[in-house]
């Protein structure tokens, strides 16, 4: 009896380690941020999971923070917040975000001055962010309307500080 649960022990031991390898190469990612632009959602230096698969059968929506390759080098990596999606128009007029000519709330906001954008509407197969913190923030703004196949996955979980441990639905 004792050599049947030990073999039963491996087994599930060695199961959870096939899982979380599949995880961790197919759907999960960890990302370390490593700058100010999403605060106060995101702090440099916190840890957060992304989830590679979130877009396969979709596409992003409206106040998703996601991680891709930033268009003018694809080695590095940014996040940040998806404000319009394809066929929307956006513009950014006194310190306020409008799409489709609509006020977004935003009370996830750092709050500061920032500069106006014109109105643009956003191609086919691309979405358009921004950083939490616009004041410190590179995004579409500078760089131009972000292809979605640039897209590396959808932040889901911050894990690390663990008194930050959040997740984003």
């Amino acid at each position: 009896m004792h050599k049947t649960r030990f073999g039963w022990v491996i087994w599930v031991l060695a199961a959870v380690v096939v899982i979380a390898a599949l995880l961790r190469l197919f759907v999960l990612q960890p990302y370390a941020i490593s700058s100010n632009s999403m605060e106060p959602t995101l702090l440099n230096g916190d840890r957060i999971l992304v989830n590679r698969f979130a877009y396969q059968y979709g596409a992003p929506a409206r106040g998703d923070i996601v991680v891709f390759a930033y268009p003018k080098d694809t080695s590095r990596t940014f996040v940040k917040r998806v404000i319009a999606v394809e066929g929307e128009s956006v513009e950014l007029k006194g310190n306020q975000v409008y799409v489709n000519g609509a006020l977004v709330q935003e009370p996830y906001l750092k709050q500061g001055d920032y500069s106006p954008f014109e109105p643009e509407t956003i191609p086919a197969e691309n979405i358009f962010v921004l950083g939490d913190n616009r004041r410190e923030s590179g995004d579409s703004r500078e760089w131009g309307v972000l292809p979605q196949s640039y897209i590396i996955g959808k932040a889901w979980l911050v894990y690390n500080p663990l008194q930050r441990l959040k997740f984003f639905w």
